[in-house]
């Protein structure tokens, strides 16, 4: 298979423990472009993938402010421009009972940034990957650990990371074709 024809290489592991040494081991090695397969959460193999910093918690603060911006503009031009009520001597502007309102929409808002943010930044949904083509990859979701390094690697060669990964000691080592 040419190198132009290969989406990358999956190495397929034994247990957590050889999958979390062989992806430190790639990224001690240079690799950046790859991606681990788990059938249940491994400690520690995010940040052995270079996963340091996420922007969620950013997109979630936005979205809290703009929520409570709106809670808070809504109520602000409802009492004061398009229906002003005189009630009681209070002013217009009588923020203290904005408050309830403003706080849900700030809530509101942030929660949906989280669910849409985090969709997004895991490229989800995503109905194909190219993974699915490796019959073996099948049982990544049951009892199979996989580590894949995609060809857009800067450092990737076809022949020497397949050299690479199996000095790590696989099962064995696929072809990822697109």
């Amino acid at each position: 298979m040419t190198e132009d024809r290969l989406y990358g290489l999956l190495a397929e592991f034994q247990g957590p423990e050889e999958l979390l040494k062989a992806t430190q081991q790639a990224y001690d090695a240079g690799f950046r472009s790859m991606d681990a397969f788990s059938p249940f959460p491994v400690e520690g193999l995010a940040e052995a993938l270079g996963m340091r910093h996420t922007w969620l918690s950013v997109i979630i603060l936005g979205g809290g402010i703009v929520g409570g911006v709106v809670g808070f503009s809504m109520q602000y031009y409802s009492s004061v421009f398009s229906y002003p009520i005189n009630s009681g001597g209070k002013p217009f502007n009588s923020w203290p009972a904005f408050i309830p309102v403003t706080f849900e929409l700030t809530i509101l808002f942030a929660a949906l940034a989280a669910v849409f943010g985090m969709l997004a930044l895991n490229g989800l949904p995503m109905p194909y990957h190219p993974n699915f083509n490796v019959e073996s990859f099948s049982r990544a979701s049951r009892d199979k650990f996989f580590l894949l390094i995609e060809a857009e690697d800067p450092i990737f060669g076809a022949d020497d990371t397949r050299r690479f990964l199996e000095t790590l000691e696989p099962v064995e080592v696929s072809d990822v074709e697109p």
